[in-house]
C-alpha cells in the first residue's frame, strides 16, 4: 500500500510560522503563541521568536504545564476558515480550542457532502467539523462527552450564523451512543471519528483508544448508509501506526468496496515549507 501525507496549508487566520528544538511558533489571528512540539526535532529557522504567550512546563498531551500570556491576549477571540467562524482560546490542555491540522480533512469531506445528507461527528469537541458539514447543507449529529465542549460548539454555531442549522448537539458516551444508534437502525452518509487516547464519559465511563477503537470502527461501519460517502478516522496517539488504521478500516469495510487512504497528517511551516507531523489518519470513501 501507499501511505499518504495530508497537509494543512497556512490560511488567513492560522499559520505554523516556525518550528524546531521541541517547540513551534504559531499565529492564531492577530496573536502568536509558542507551544511544545516533540516532533520538531530540527533547528528553527529563526533563533529568536516573538510571541504573545507560551505554554511551558508540560510534556503530557493530556495536561500539565501552564500558559504564560502577555497582557493583550483576550480570554477568547474569533477566527474563521471559509464560511465557518469559531473562537480560539488558551485552554489548560495547551490547545487553543480547535485543531488547525484538521483543515485539510474539513476541506476533503466538505467536497463530498450533498445537501440533506446525514453526518455523524463523534468526539466532536468545539464543533468546527460539525459546522463545516452544516455549512455544506448536511444534517449533523454532534456527540461529545464534555458538556463544556458541547456548549462551546453551540457558541461557535452562533458565531457562524448556523444556530438554526439542523444540528443535534449531544452530551453522551461514544460507545453507548453508537450502540443505541445501531439498535435504532440509524444511518449516516458521513462519519467523523476523532477519538482521544484516554477519556471519560459523562457518567464516568472509561475510554481507552487501544482497547475500544475496534468496537468504535465496527459500530460506525454498521451505521453507514448504503449510499454513504465517507468515514474519516484521525488519531493523535503517536505509538499507533497509520498501517494499523489502514488494516482496521480495510477489514471493517471490505464488503463495501470504495477506497481507503491512510498516512500522516501535518501542517506546512511558513518559514521553510517543512511539514510538521501531527497525527495519523485513515479514511474511506465510496
Amino acid at each position: 500500500m501507499t501511505l499518504h501525507t495530508l497537509v494543512t496549508e497556512p490560511w488567513d487566520d492560522y499559520a505554523l510560522i516556525d518550528s524546531g528544538s521541541g517547540r513551534k511558533l504559531e499565529r492564531y489571528g492577530a496573536f502568536r503563541f509558542i507551544r511544545p512540539e516533540a516532533q520538531a526535532m530540527w533547528r528553527p529557522a529563526s533563533p529568536e521568536w516573538q510571541a504573545d504567550g507560551e505554554f511551558v512546563g508540560g510534556s503530557d498531551e493530556e495536561g500539565g504545564g501552564r500558559w504564560q500570556l502577555g497582557p493583550g491576549v483576550p480570554a477568547r477571540w474569533p477566527l474563521a476558515r471559509g464560511p465557518v467562524r469559531f473562537h480560539a482560546s488558551n485552554t489548560p490542555f495547551r490547545h487553543l480550542g480547535f485543531f488547525p491540522d484538521m483543515g485539510a480533512q474539513w476541506d476533503w469531506f466538505a467536497g463530498r457532502l450533498q445537501p440533506g445528507c446525514r453526518v455523524l461527528n463523534m468526539f466532536g469537541y468545539t464543533g468546527v467539523g460539525s459546522l463545516v458539514a452544516a455549512a455544506a447543507g448536511a444534517e449533523v449529529t454532534h456527540v461529545d462527552a464534555s458538556k463544556k465542549a458541547v456548549a462551546a460548539a453551540r457558541d461557535n454555531a452562533e458565531l457562524s450564523a448556523l444556530a438554526g442549522a439542523p444540528v443535534r448537539w449531544l452530551v453522551d458516551d461514544a460507545l453507548k451512543f453508537l450502540r443505541r444508534e445501531v439498535r435504532r437502525g440509524s444511518r449516516y452518509h458521513g462519519i467523523l471519528l476523532d477519538p482521544p487516547k484516554y477519556g471519560r464519559g459523562p457518567d464516568g465511563e472509561i475510554w481507552s483508544l487501544e482497547r475500544d477503537l475496534p468496537e468504535l470502527v465496527d459500530l460506525s461501519r454498521q451505521l453507514l448508509a448504503d449510499d454513504a460517502a465517507f468515514l474519516v478516522l484521525t488519531v493523535y496517539a503517536i505509538r499507533m501506526s497509520a498501517l494499523a488504521l489502514d488494516a482496521l478500516l480495510g477489514q471493517a469495510l471490505a464488503a463495501r468496496g470504495g477506497t481507503i487512504e491512510a498516512g500522516d497528517m501535518g501542517v506546512r511551516e511558513e518559514a521553510r515549507g517543512l511539514i510538521l507531523p501531527t497525527a495519523i489518519f485513515a479514511r474511506w470513501h465510496a
